[in-house]
């Protein structure tokens, strides 16, 4: 008798394991962050298939529900090889399959999660300016889904829920800008995309909002761990300053 499923899946990370072999960290639905040994997975037959960011249509297997188990995929979507022509759209994958890898509780599930980080994979290949507005709101989703959500309902200090332009570092909580006033540069910038679930943002909002995800994911999601926030998403960070100094 085994333990088995099949699921859509995202690879998050990839390492080499034996005589071709490779562990590979996928994340699903339903199953959450989730491991596997993909026999052949370093070989040249299969590294396409396990490169991260790719969607694909994954089997694990096992004797024992707690076993590494094995996994087998088919591609459904080569989101990686897509992303190689365009460095920041490259940036953007890399830096959430570190986040999702390092940040998510293995085999817990959060829907939420996959299904935006799906939804922000599908829609990379027409460029990354079309959803790093949705991968800073899925960074904020992150935090929400690991306890250390920001409260951008209401100014937490006089508890309007219009102009809000700031957010506070130590609390996560909004602030309008006539409270923020007196503040100066004690509080974080809160760009206007994060408050709605649509618009584009553009390269000032971006790194106004990896910043501000960035502040709390380094000191709550891995800081609570005592880890490092992953180069990858530093990386990511610094292409998008670099663009908003340009402009």
């Amino acid at each position: 008798m085994s333990v088995e499923w099949t699921a859509p899946a995202v690879v998050l990370e990839v390492r080499p394991l034996g005589d071709g072999g490779a562990v590979a960290t996928l994340l699903t639905e339903e199953h959450g962050r989730h491991a596997g040994l993909a026999k052949g997975g370093a070989s040249r037959a299969q590294a396409g298939l396990w490169l991260p960011g790719n969607l694909i249509e994954a089997r694990w297997i096992a004797r024992l529900a707690d076993q590494l188990g094995a996994l087998s995929g088919e591609m459904v979507h080569p989101a990686a090889a897509l992303a190689m022509e365009d460095p920041l759209a490259l940036a953007l994958l890399s830096s959430a399959c570190a986040i999702a890898a390092d940040a998510l509780p293995e085999r817990e599930p959060h829907p939420r999660a996959f299904q935006a980080l799906v939804s922000v994979i599908a829609h990379l290949a027409g460029g990354a300016e079309d959803v790093l507005a949705d991968y800073i709101r899925w960074e904020s989703l992150i935090l929400t889904e690991l306890g250390y959500g920001m409260d951008l309902s209401t100014c937490a200090v006089t508890g309007a829920r219009d102009g809000l332009t700031h957010v506070s570092p130590r609390t996560g909580r909004a602030v309008s800008a006539e409270a923020a006033a007196p503040y100066g540069d004690r509080l974080l910038p809160l760009p206007a995309f994060l408050l709605t679930d649509d618009g584009p943002g553009d390269t000032a909002a971006w790194d106004a909002g990896l910043r501000l995800t960035g502040h709390f994911l380094e000191r709550d999601a891995f800081g609570a761990r005592h880890r490092p926030v992953p180069e990858a998403r530093h990386r990511l960070a610094d292409r998008v300053a670099a663009l908003s100094a340009s402009v």
